[in-house]
């Protein structure tokens, strides 16, 4: 068939009677009529040559040949739709997916979004969050932030902001600790990591208590049930800088570990394109800067 000739309106005009498999409710979403509709499908199966619905007396059903052909045209329209939304203001904005673990998201890289969004407004920036388990080719990212020591198979990797940790808490329990030993009467709050709070024992030079406590995912929903007085975190320190300066947070010893940093991630496969360029040295510069997070 040729591209030039394509129906397109009755393309579209089946797409939305394959949604809603019936005629009246696509032209009603099409703003046509109803035998509009029926027109240009009938047009579409003479074209190619084959019945892509089964006409029923209370609506259509597809036939192999239309269910084959909906999932094409399905992602062939939004495909257009999302690329023309890319022209919504009035000129072209390009995407970069940028997937951040969340404790660095929250606390270091959403109260700067508005900056980087200032500086380069043709870049349509799309964050996801995870818990540093992240899938750069299935998700389709530009780059990941991960927490780690930079070895990641197949992966280029920056490196970003160093993250010490130590144990945060409540003013009310900070207020009965006096030294790290008495961390052994608390619930110790715990990572998916199961070594850190031995790590940070032996630095503080006290030996390991029976680790009791909940289990998280996240340092953030660690931090928010700290904040909450269940228990203490054992985080880094700056990336929780609100807390700690609103005093929601107490950060009690000065003992600290470094298991890993954040690092900027992307594919070696993966050239880096003119939006990613500018990312990296945006996100280079603020660190490099030392940017303080602005007032809320």
């Amino acid at each position: 068939m040729d591209r030039a000739q394509l129906p397109l309106n009755a393309l579209r005009a089946f797409e939305a009677a394959a949604r809603h498999l019936n005629f009246t409710r696509a032209a009603i979403e099409l703003c046509v009529t109803q035998g509009a509709v029926s027109h240009q499908v009938a047009q579409l199966e003479h074209r190619l040559g084959t019945r892509l619905f089964h006409r029923l007396p209370r609506g259509l059903a597809l036939t192999e040949e239309g269910h084959a052909l909906v999932p094409v045209l399905a992602d062939a329209f939004d495909r257009v739709g999302a690329t023309l939304d890319q022209y919504a203001d009035g000129r072209f904005r390009e995407t970069l997916k940028v997937g951040v673990v969340g404790t660095f998201a929250t606390g270091w890289l959403l109260p700067r979004i508005e900056a980087f969004n200032r500086a380069h407004p043709a870049i349509d920036l799309r964050i996801s969050t995870n818990n540093n388990r992240v899938d750069l080719a299935g998700e389709a990212l530009d780059f990941a932030i991960r927490f780690g020591n930079g070895a990641w198979h197949g992966t280029h990797a920056d490196p970003l902001l160093a993250a010490p940790m130590a144990p945060v808490c409540a003013p009310a329990i900070a207020e009965r600790l006096t030294g790290p030993a008495d961390l052994v009467h608390e619930s110790l709050l715990r990572s998916y990591r199961p070594d850190e709070w031995a790590l940070w024992f032996a630095a503080a030079g006290v030996p390991v208590p029976v680790l009791r406590g909940p289990v998280f995912d996240s340092s953030a929903l660690m931090v928010s049930a700290a904040t909450a007085g269940l228990g203490v975190a054992l985080v880094p320190p700056a990336m929780f800088a609100r807390e700690l300066a609103s005093e929601q947070l107490v950060q009690p010893f000065a003992a600290t570990i470094d298991v890993g940093r954040y690092w900027l991630t992307r594919l070696i496969s993966r050239p880096e394109h003119e939006p990613m360029r500018r990312f990296r040295e945006w996100l280079m510069a603020q660190i490099d800067a030392g940017s303080a997070l602005p007032p809320e």
